[in-house]
């Protein structure tokens, strides 16, 4: 359904380096509720399960279940207050996760409208892998890429070659 009609050149991406990293079929995690590219993932293979909109700084029973082949976090650790906790507690050895990049010429997004749809982090790649190995992860790849803008502006223009999405692949070391 979603092969090849990727509303974001994120989606496209992101799949390419799940498939690469962690072939289907897989079942896997994904952390936040469902949403579009849960579908993506399921619909090229993968047996997806979401956590159900429990506050994941305070709440860890879904990461605790050994189960899963693969924890996947897309753009969810920057919304945390300390992702630090949530990654000790995943039983999971495999992990891929993505977050935005802290962008020097750009503040950090925070919704006008929604209260919860902030971001109380924004990382430097470095930041990220720090985070990683502090709480037991070792990451074995990496990948970053741009989120260019059709529209006219110093922003836009900057955008074109300025890595704004991080993905790593870790395991448990």
């Amino acid at each position: 359904m979603y092969e090849h009609t990727f509303p974001e050149k994120r989606y496209q991406k992101t799949l390419e380096f799940l498939k690469e990293m962690v072939p289907p079929p897989a079942k896997v995690l994904d952390l936040g509720v469902e949403n579009p590219f849960s579908k993506i993932m399921a619909s090229n293979g993968y047996e997806v399960t979401n956590t159900s909109g429990e506050d994941l700084d305070d709440n860890f029973e879904a990461v605790q279940n050994e189960e899963y082949d693969l924890v996947t976090a897309f753009e969810i650790f920057e919304h945390l207050l300390a992702p630090y906790n949530i990654l000790r507690k995943i039983k999971s050895k495999k992990i891929i996760a993505s977050v935005p990049l802290k962008l020097w010429f750009s503040p950090a997004y925070r919704s006008k409208t929604d209260k919860w749809d902030r971001h109380f982090h924004e990382f430097e790649d470095w930041q990220f892998d720090w985070l990683f190995e502090k709480s037991g992860w070792q990451i074995k790849e990496s990948l970053k890429w741009t989120n260019p803008v059709n529209k006219l502006g110093i922003r836009p223009v900057l955008r074109k070659f300025t890595p704004r999405y991080y993905a790593v692949y870790a395991e448990k070391s």
